[in-house]
Formats: structure tokens, C-alpha cells, sequence
């Protein structure tokens, strides 16, 4: 799926409120080096956006299933023990870098299989469906791209499903969700298999009904994408990089 483009401020004819970044996910993370319930809590959010880009990367360095399962583990162990924290540079200021650049030094570094329990050493840590894990890599189509690049990609991937997420649960929970069913295609690449006429006629609404429907769908998404981007940096500029960063990703793939 890819994000639609007609979701800048300038498309919306308003502008966007300006987020506070001292409250971020990350911003949370940054400013607590040391234990903190907050941090741990955005920490552990954050993480469950990065799971599967994690595993797929570390997949596509050559590691087995299980060892992949049990370094994912790892990684994710220590990194919400604040282990690896002092290592964050607010100064570039994105989780999906600094998360990248942590598990490549922990591969090349850390992991000593001999000494370390399975799943983490029996520490609290993001749960990960294995099975669906590796299920999801070996359906991935054949790309001959860097590990770092699949990474980006799976991370683009995973930001978009959990935006559709929030769109379905804000749409079920007015009472929508047969709208939301019918017209999120219109926000992915097969939007043109369903036509206006006949997602009208199953609304039972009239096509330009329909048509200002998908507008404000694509509106709304263009926020929640936004909204998930700035979670993850730490300063106003870093959004729209990120944006840009998120569409390279995905038109890539």
C-alpha cells in the first residue's frame, strides 16, 4: 500500500497543530537515560512498530529462524532495560536510525549465544509472533536489496498497517466500519478495482457522497500518518524528512 500524496498541510487548506516534542514517544526515551515508568512504557510502544523490520534485517544477515527468533529476543530484552539508551544521539533524533545502528552493533558485538538464555533470559519483552514472523519473510517477494533498505522498507510497511489500524478502530467505533471496509481501497494501489458508482450503491449513499467520503478518509490518513512519524523523531523539521524518507521506502519496494 502506499501513502496517499494529497496529505500535506497545504492539501488540507488548514495548517496543522503544532506537536509539542517534548512529548513524544521518542522525545520520552531520549530525556529519561535513566529508569523511568514513562519511558519504558513509549519505549515499548515504539518497539512494537520495529519488531518485524528487526527480525526480517536480521533474517537477511543470514541467521537462521531460531536464531533470528532468540536474537530478536535479545535485542528487544536489552533494549528495554535501557542498556543501550546512553548510546542515543538526540542530535539525529530518529528511532528508526538509532534502532537500526543499536541492532547492528549488537550483532556484530554483543550476541553470545553460550551465555544468554532463549527469549530474552526470561526478562519482559515486546511479544512477537514467531511463526507469523517468519511466515511473513519467506512471503515476501524476492528483492535484491541491502539488509539496511529491506529494513527501511518492512519499517514503512508496518508504520502504514498501523495507521489502517487506527483508521478501522476510529471508524468502528462511531459505528462505520462497513464504510471504512468499503472505501479503504481507495487508499491503496488496487483503489481503482471499486469505482465511485459501486461503492456508492453498497453505501447506498450517491457518488459524490461517496467522493467526499474519500476525501476526508485520505485526509484523515495523511494525519495519522503524520502523527505516527512524529512519535519517532525528536524536532519539527525531522516530520516531513521522514515523510519523504517513508515514501522513497515504499515506492521502492
Amino acid at each position: 500500500m502506499r501513502p496517499e500524496m494529497a496529505v500535506s498541510d497545504t492539501d488540507r487548506g488548514d495548517a496543522a497543530p503544532a506537536r509539542d516534542f517534548r512529548t513524544t514517544h521518542w522525545s520520552v526515551v531520549l530525556l529519561a537515560r535513566t529508569p523511568s515508568p514513562d519511558a519504558a512504557a513509549a519505549l515499548e510502544k515504539l518497539c512494537r512498530l520495529y519488531w518485524y523490520p528487526v527480525y526480517g534485517f536480521i533474517r537477511q544477515r543470514g541467521h537462521t529462524a531460531e536464531n533470528a527468533q532468540d536474537l530478536t529476543q535479545e535485542f528487544f530484552a536489552r533494549l528495554l532495560e535501557k542498556n543501550y539508551l546512553k548510546t542515543a544521539d538526540a542530535s539525529k533524533g530518529r528511532f528508526r536510525s538509532f534502532l537500526l545502528a543499536s541492532l547492528s552493533w549488537f550483532l556484530a558485538n554483543e550476541w553470545d549465544r553460550a551465555n544468554t538464555l532463549k527469549r530474552g533470559g526470561g526478562c519482559a519483552i515486546v511479544s512477537l509472533n514467531e511463526t507469523d514472523a517468519e511466515g511473513r519473510y519467506i512471503h515476501e517477494p524476492a528483492c535484491e536489496v541491502t539488509p539496511e533498505k529491506a529494513y527501511d522498507r518492512r519499517w514503512a510497511h508496518e508504520l502504514l498497517a498501523n495507521v489502517l489500524n487506527r483508521l478501522a478502530k476510529e471508524f468502528t467505533e462511531a459505528g462505520r466500519a462497513k464504510h471504512f471496509e468499503e472505501l479503504k481501497v481507495f487508499l491503496v494501489d488496487d483503489r481503482g478495482a471499486v469505482s465511485y458508482a459501486e461503492a456508492a450503491q453498497r453505501l447506498e449513499m450517491s457518488p459524490a457522497g461517496v467522493k467526499s467520503s474519500i476525501h476526508r478518509l485520505r485526509q484523515r490518513y495523511g494525519e495519522l500518518i503524520r502523527d505516527e512519524i512524529t512519535e519517532t523523531v525528536d524536532s519539527p523539521e525531522q516530520v516531513e524528512e521522514e515523510l519523504r524518507h517513508l515514501l522513497d521506502a515504499v515506492t521502492a519496494a
